[in-house]
């Protein structure tokens, strides 16, 4: 049984399900958990979006697949002016969306600084992606391939990497977001 399908039961509805009281007062225990975190967390995303207003400029952050309103907040405060990333693979490197290694005649000779640039965009990109592939259809597609070759990390990091440089075409020119243009 899915989270979501115990946090709609009832406690009689429980009983009814399960045989054994423990388990009962068990999955009991976990729905009332969940009911009282999901209104915490509900009455914290009320706070942030009553203290943090969304840029006009940063409006159509709202336009990706998977970025919602904290989400967009969030890219937001931590990109600062966008004006600042000369070309889109510096906002993707900031963005730790990209591989750190070095080459050297097409040799590995080492890694560079992995832990250089912003960790709350990586976890931003990330959770975006996850959303991103249960929500649109391209993007659930392009993480399949991608997930076929490698493995569901690399083909995560891979849909995390395309969303940032989706926002960061977003928010410099001011233009929806295009998923026909992103997963090809």
């Amino acid at each position: 049984m899915s989270c979501n399908a115990i946090k709609c039961l009832t406690e009689e509805q429980i009983q009814q399900h399960f045989a054994d009281p423990n388990v009962a007062l068990a999955i009991d225990s976990n729905r009332i958990l969940m009911n009282a975190l999901d209104q915490q967390i509900k009455v914290l995303e009320q706070a942030l979006l009553k203290q943090t207003k969304l840029n006009p400029r940063y409006r159509k952050l709202l336009t990706i697949d998977g970025v919602g309103e904290v989400l967009a907040l969030t890219i937001m405060l931590e990109t600062g002016d966008i004006g600042r990333f000369a070309q889109v693979g510096n906002f993707t490197s900031y963005c730790r969306c990209v591989g750190s290694e070095k080459l050297s005649n097409g040799k590995k000779k080492g890694q560079g600084n992995s832990k250089n640039g912003n960790k709350y965009l990586a976890w931003a990109f990330v959770e975006a992606a996850n959303f991103a592939i249960r929500f649109n259809e391209q993007a659930k597609r392009f993480y399949q391939r991608k997930a076929a070759k490698r493995n569901r990390v690399v083909a995560l990091k891979a849909v995390a990497h395309k969303l940032a440089r989706a926002s960061y075409y977003v928010m410099r020119d001011q233009v929806p977001f295009d998923s026909t243009k992103l997963f090809v």
